[in-house]
């Protein structure tokens, strides 16, 4: 695991970063400082201790710790991913402001650029993350900013993360960054360039499936805007929900590491499968990517989707025979799930918009658990062996 500008392993500072001195009372964690308000000192306004301002111990502690985790001047934990989504694009845009998009996108990011965003006379164009030399043509005088993510979903891409940064900066566009998928464990966009690094601490972050919470990390300045205008928004996380946070982020380090190397096994095992008719991973040689992400990245993570021969049909077979995954949408928890994305996460898209990003109605997509490796391959390869010939689709 590469050493990050601290000089410390993201294993260190996601256990001690930004913790308690004087520890209170002695304690080893982080106490839940279930209180509205704390006494004033004269603060500015925005640094009142309150929850809602994002200003408690608990709040504080978890800034400096993803702050560390990321290589960032400073952090901020809110309620959601999407808390953390929104509240960064409308810190950095205004009213008839444009923005460059790539064009596969979380679908709740998605939704926020198409049916809220026109309504403050701001707009987007889509633009093609793999292709540089088109993107000046979507340039306008209004545009802004840049906003990609790491690796889409269900797809596992990887934009031409380099050529945002080197392009944003020319035309003076402020970049931003979903990181969700990828984790600051493998890959931390600050380093490179990136002005605002967004994550879902609902997924690999808190790591057990059991909050909702999000976060921005990145620039001082930038991070403070974000900051006021969810002081006045109320996108602030409960202390009890930070505290759970924190005890995810001690092991995340560990969980993504073990997720990394789970999948890239049963990434390997299923392209072998004649069942299996395309793998997506970037941890294959054959991801279109790869390179990228092995240059990039220091893993290439939890997270794949792959086809079977038979089509739907056996797409259902074989979630339906599956033993250890749960059928459930999310990812990044200690439970391997299981998910066909045309049925559950996409299903909100046209037939014709999902074609279009490459989203096929039999398209399965996997979310890696802590589960024993060799249990999740086992199981894999009961299901795949239990479909009937004529719907595995196999010329064996």
């Amino acid at each position: 695991m590469k050493m990050k500008k601290t000089g410390r392993s993201p294993s260190t500072d996601a256990v001690h970063a930004g913790q308690q001195e004087p520890r209170p009372e002695g304690a080893i964690v982080t106490p839940i400082y279930q209180t509205a308000n704390y006494l004033l000192r004269g603060e500015d306004y925005h640094d009142i201790g309150y929850i809602r301002l994002s200003t408690t111990p608990n709040h504080r502690v978890l800034g400096k710790r993803i702050a560390a985790l990321e290589g960032t001047e400073a952090a901020l934990v809110l309620a959601s991913g999407m808390a953390a989504i929104s509240g960064s694009l409308l810190t950095v845009l205004s009213s008839g402001d444009h923005v460059l998009v790539q064009d596969t996108l979380y679908g709740g990011t998605a939704s926020f650029l198409q049916q809220d965003l026109p309504r403050f006379r701001i707009e987007h164009s889509v633009i093609d993350p793999q292709d540089p030399s088109s993107w000046a043509a979507q340039l306008r005088p209004t545009t802004r900013a840049m906003y990609v993510e790491t690796l889409t979903n269900p797809l596992v891409q990887v934009a031409d993360l380099e050529a945002v940064v080197a392009f944003a900066r020319e035309h003076g566009l402020v970049t931003l960054i979903d990181n969700t998928f990828a984790s600051p464990v493998n890959f931390r966009p600050a380093e490179i360039g990136f002005d605002l690094v967004l994550e879902s601490c609902t997924k690999y972050m808190n790591g057990h499936s059991d909050i909702v919470a999000g976060s921005v990390a990145g620039r001082a300045d930038l991070v403070r805007r974000v900051k006021v205008l969810h002081d006045h928004l109320g996108g602030s996380l409960d202390p009890h929900a930070a505290f759970l946070l924190e005890r995810g982020l001690k092991t995340l380090s560990v969980r993504v590491r073990q997720q990394n190397a789970s999948a890239g096994r049963l990434a390997v095992l299923l392209e072998a499968h004649p069942a299996v008719s395309v793998v997506h991973y970037p941890g294959l040689e054959s991801h279109a990517h790869h390179a990228r992400a092995a240059r990039l990245f220091d893993g290439f993570g939890g997270m794949m989707s792959f086809e079977l021969a038979g089509g739907v049909d056996a797409a259902e077979a074989f979630i339906a025979a599956l033993t250890i995954p749960t059928v459930a949408a999310s990812l990044g928890g200690p439970e391997s799930l299981v998910v066909r994305p045309a049925a559950a996460i996409h299903a909100g898209m046209s037939a014709e918009e999902r074609a279009k990003a490459g989203i096929r109605d039999a398209l399965i997509r996997f979310s890696t658990g802590l589960e024993g490796t060799d249990d999740l391959a086992a199981d894999l390869n009961r299901a795949l062996a239990s479909l009937p010939r004529a719907v595995a689709g196999s010329t064996a």
